[in-house]
């Protein structure tokens, strides 16, 4: 499901948001997924957090980038991804390490449904900046309209 395409120049939509398949090399014994700027995912990573011990059924996230990029792995585990343009919603469940959810800036999401024991891997376009956030839901939407 590597998605080649060209994403929209215009606001965002949730059908910018695309699965990739990461590949993977490896027998029973294992395997091995590497991620390459701009080669497995659509941007430069600068920055690379990850969220684990977060008990079974929990969410997290719930909020809008204004220009970061943003690249979700689940490396372990499971947990669904809400997806929220402002017009449409979408969701992806995030269950296998050679898969990520590309999520554009302007796009609203939330991590929901944390299986027990689960780790998203979050690959960004930037480093961390306050003000690139819009953590409020009533704002966002007012933003899209």
């Amino acid at each position: 499901m590597n998605s080649n395409k060209q994403f929209s120049m215009g606001k965002p939509s949730v059908f910018d948001c695309s699965l990739f398949y990461l590949p993977q090399v490896g027998d029973r014994n294992g395997h091995i997924t590497a991620v390459n700027n701009k080669i497995e995912i659509p941007f430069e990573v600068n920055r690379v957090f990850y969220l684990y011990d977060i008990p079974g059924g929990e969410s997290r996230g719930a909020h809008a980038h204004k220009a970061c990029h943003q690249f979700l792995i689940a490396v372990s585990g499971a947990y669904e991804v809400l997806l929220d343009d402002g017009k449409t919603k979408r969701q992806f469940l995030l269950n296998r390490p050679n898969f990520g959810l590309y999520i554009p800036p302007g796009i609203w999401a939330s991590e929901v449904n944390f299986s027990a024991g689960s780790v998203c891997l979050v690959l960004a376009s930037h480093v961390y900046e306050e003000s690139d956030y819009i953590r409020d839901y009533e704002e966002f939407v007012k933003d899209s309209l």
